[in-house]
């Protein structure tokens, strides 16, 4: 018997699934402590962003989408609650050009079928659905159903899909969850007349679990732009 096939019945895993965890695309976010510790966003897949308010969600969605962009791919921004900014964007190396910008003027449901249509149409690079702003009590009567509906509609694509929230939604049909903080800021000038010139961001893994955290620096564009 092939010692290595007796390895990987030991371990419980079939050599499908192993040779699949294997073959799975990533793209690296242009982050380099960030790609380090988790080689970037899974394609075919749903990621979630988490954290509360300016804590460095939108920086993070404009990473993604400049490095997706930049491959010459389409891109698609569900915008729930009209709260996208394309000047930060494209300042944050967005090509707006190969960016769909759906706004859902605040209605979960319409956003959640705009990102079906999305995912079965196919041809993104990434999609992005911003929640951010949705509240809790309609956030939780999503159904699950739709997560499982994803990821399968995902499968064998090179699609990402990155839920952008102040919790997790997906959790269990995610394949990677990154929780976001801001870890300081950097003011100057005398007091009363300050401004924002730098913020340090933190990005902790929650799946799969890792233990290390990522520090980057996000320029102080404004508010919206940190996210």
């Amino acid at each position: 018997m092939n010692p290595n096939a007796a390895r990987t019945a030991t371990l419980g895993f079939r050599p499908d699934t192993l040779r699949a965890t294997k073959l799975r695309e990533t793209l690296a976010t242009g982050l380099p402590s960030l790609d380090a510790i988790i080689d970037g966003f899974p394609r075919g897949a749903i990621s979630e962003i988490i954290g509360p308010d300016s804590s460095g969600r939108t920086t993070l969605v404009h990473s993604l989408l400049a490095a997706s962009t930049s491959n010459l791919e389409i891109c698609a921004y569900v915008d729930t609650s009209n709260s996208f900014d394309p000047v930060s964007a494209a300042a944050a190396g967005v090509a707006l050009s190969q960016l769909v910008w759906i706004r859902c003027g605040s209605n979960a449901s319409h956003a959640l079928k705009a990102a079906d249509y999305l995912l079965h149409a196919g041809g993104f690079g990434a999609v992005i659905v911003d929640l951010c702003q949705i509240a809790p009590r309609d956030t939780n009567r999503i159904p699950i159903s739709y997560w499982y509906r994803f990821r399968l509609a995902l499968e064998n694509t090179p699609t990402i899909l990155a839920l952008v929230e102040k919790q997790p939604l997906a959790k269990s049909c995610a394949s990677l969850m990154l929780e976001m903080k801001r870890k300081k800021t950097a003011w100057t000038g005398a007091p009363g007349f300050q401004l924002l010139r730098e913020v340090e961001l933190e990005a902790i893994p929650r799946k799969p679990i890792r233990n290390l955290t990522a520090s980057f620096k996000a320029p102080a564009l404004d508010k919206q732009a940190i996210g």
